[in-house]
């Protein structure tokens, strides 16, 4: 896309913005502290997750990307090689991998004034390598544009996913999230495993 959507302001979870995410991942939400971007059709897209999950489990993404149209075409980018092609790039181009690094502390800074996680990476990879462009998507769209260069390439490679309308709701096109949110459940049942303990528990996958 030309123009990525813009930051929002963080707000708290509204009945309605829980209704929605329980829609778009087809499970209630687990730690959930805010709403941290909204997507230009109303709907929440990314949501602030604690670091904990109510059961005590760590959880080191917090910022959790829920829109289904989003994650299946950042699944696609994943599908066909984005993620190799960018860990690539970290090993040869220094500027890029301090710019990246600099993101990694942006995240844990961000995760650190909500509870620090002792020991734990932040998410996405980061900072040696991409292993979810999920994450990276949700963390430029909270941060906005020049924190997280990764993330702010993959986002201007994504379609303007809310150009139907939302994804879920009244308006939305019979069975447009259940095909699209495939991964998203998927990784939700993972958090439950182990995935969750290492950060690459990530938002879509």
């Amino acid at each position: 896309m030309e123009t990525p959507p813009p930051q929002t302001e963080r707000t708290e979870p509204t009945e309605a913005d829980v209704a929605a995410f329980q829609d778009q991942l087809g499970r209630p939400p687990r730690g959930l502290r805010a709403i941290a971007h909204r997507c230009p059709c109303g709907n929440p897209d990314v949501v602030e997750t604690a670091p904990r999950l109510p059961d005590g489990t760590p959880f080191p993404t917090t910022y959790y990307l829920t829109c289904p149209r989003a994650n299946s075409a950042i699944g696609t980018l994943e599908a066909n090689g984005v993620m190799k092609e960018m860990t690539e790039r970290l090993a040869r181009d220094p500027e890029l991998a301090a710019a990246y690094r600099a993101a990694h502390e942006d995240y844990l800074a961000r995760r650190d004034a909500i509870e620090v996680l002792a020991g734990f990476p932040s998410a996405g990879g980061m900072p040696d390598r991409v292993k979810c462009l999920h994450v990276l998507v949700g963390h430029s769209l909270v941060a906005g544009p020049g924190v997280n260069p990764l993330g702010d390439e993959a986002l201007a490679m994504l379609p303007e996913w809310w150009a139907k309308g939302p994804c879920v709701g009244a308006d939305r096109e019979p069975g447009d999230a259940a095909a699209g949110a495939g991964g998203a459940s998927a990784d939700a049942a993972d958090t439950a495993g182990g995935d969750a303990t290492d950060g690459d528990a990530e938002g879509g996958r």
